[in-house]
């Protein structure tokens, strides 16, 4: 039920390097995702990927775009509110 990230990092990481003139670059220890119908950008720290609640969010991710994501980064599927209520809950632990 593991979710290989490793590959999604790596082809985000060369669609960062292009769009890097273009956008402020991700921070260190962060990843850059895309949320909504609007296709908002969210800094997370890497921290939350081991989190279950936002595994969650990955898993539905690779269920509706495997990994060949829309932004070139990576999506996760769902309404910004429901995206917001998880890593505000990630930011208490």
């Amino acid at each position: 039920m593991g979710f290989r990230i490793a590959g999604i990092i790596r082809r985000a990481s060369f669609s960062t390097t292009q769009a890097a003139s273009k956008r402020v670059e991700v921070p260190k220890g962060y990843l850059a995702v895309y949320v909504g119908d609007k296709m908002r950008r969210f800094m997370i720290p890497v921290s939350y990927l081991n989190q279950p609640s936002f595994q969650e969010l990955l898993n539905q991710a690779e269920e509706e775009f495997g990994y060949d994501h829309p932004t070139g980064g990576l999506t996760i599927p769902c309404q910004e509110d429901e995206f917001l209520n998880v890593t505000s809950r990630l930011n208490e632990l």
